[in-house]
């Protein structure tokens, strides 16, 4: 039995064929699924399908990378969201530096005074900073959430490592993260796992030129990480390039298996208690 605990099921990808979709990861032993929000609409979406289908449950929260996109108090949407009996987090929320709004600015006329008269390099500062500033803001503003509400976090940490721990600390002990998708090093592996927070991993185990990840896998405790398919993102081998699916969780935990020199039944036992507990799931 293994739990998919990152999955994206309300995107377009999953319209046409999410039953059967469901029925194919039963098939090969993933009997739950984690269905997470990016936004307001889109937690609204997951509450939805989680009312609609037994084995999925909701995580609901604004991502990133979405922070300039939410009108209006989108947080008290999450919270009214939050409080919904199949919800099981908050998130999935973070800090993403990978792509800021500075890199559009090589390709965009001068369109102000201001940015005629200021060097690209000082406004693209000026606009990288605010943008960081709001994601900071969102992250804060839901760990708060979680934290009042006895809930815990989904973290995405892209290119933000030391911004996204020192907003974490100070809720050390107050609730659980897991830095979903996890691709970091070894020792930031520990420096999570210091803080009571976990990791999980997605099919980036199964590429060729993943053996960062294999090594944190092999040394992690057996208790400190979950599984996941981040679908319909990151499908394993040998489904590089096309859709991933709940279904690929099994292909995950077999290859953590592998690297652990461990039985599927033994990752699959972990990883499923560490969810259970995590996501507070009735077993």
């Amino acid at each position: 039995m293994l739990i998919d605990t990152h999955a994206h099921l309300d995107y377009p990808d999953f319209a046409n064929d999410l039953p059967a979709i469901l029925e194919a990861a039963r098939a090969v032993g993933v009997t739950r699924v984690i269905t997470i929000g990016t936004g307001v609409e889109s937690s609204r979406r997951a509450v939805a399908l989680a009312e609609r289908f037994e084995n999925i449950h909701a995580v609901v929260g604004l991502h990133p990378t979405n922070v300039d996109d939410e009108k209006g108090d989108w947080l008290a949407e999450i919270r009214a969201l939050a409080t919904h009996p199949k919800v099981a987090a908050i998130g999935e929320t973070g800090l993403d530096y990978h792509r800021l709004p500075s890199e559009k600015l090589s390709s965009a006329p001068a369109i102000s005074a201001l940015q005629a008269e200021m060097s690209q390099d000082a406004e693209a500062a000026i606009i990288d900073g605010a943008y960081k500033s709001a994601q900071a803001e969102a992250f804060a503003a839901q760990l708060d959430l979680a934290a009042e509400l006895g809930l815990n976090v989904v973290i995405h940490q892209r290119d933000a490592w030391d911004d996204t721990l020192a907003i974490l600390k100070d809720f050390t002990g107050k609730l659980r993260g897991v830095f979903h998708c996890f691709g970091n090093t070894p020792d930031q592996a520990r420096e999570i796992l210091a803080l009571g927070h976990l990791v999980s991993f997605t099919g980036i185990v199964t590429f060729k030129n993943a053996e960062l990840v294999r090594e944190v896998v092999a040394a992690i405790p057996a208790d400190a990480f979950m599984v996941e398919t981040d679908c319909p993102y990151l499908a394993p081998v040998p489904h590089r390039g096309k859709r991933c699916e709940p279904a690929h969780t099994r292909l995950v935990a077999e290859k953590i298996a592998e690297v652990r020199g461990a039985t599927l039944e033994e990752i699959a036992s972990a990883t499923t208690r560490t969810a259970e507990s995590f996501f507070r799931l009735s077993c």
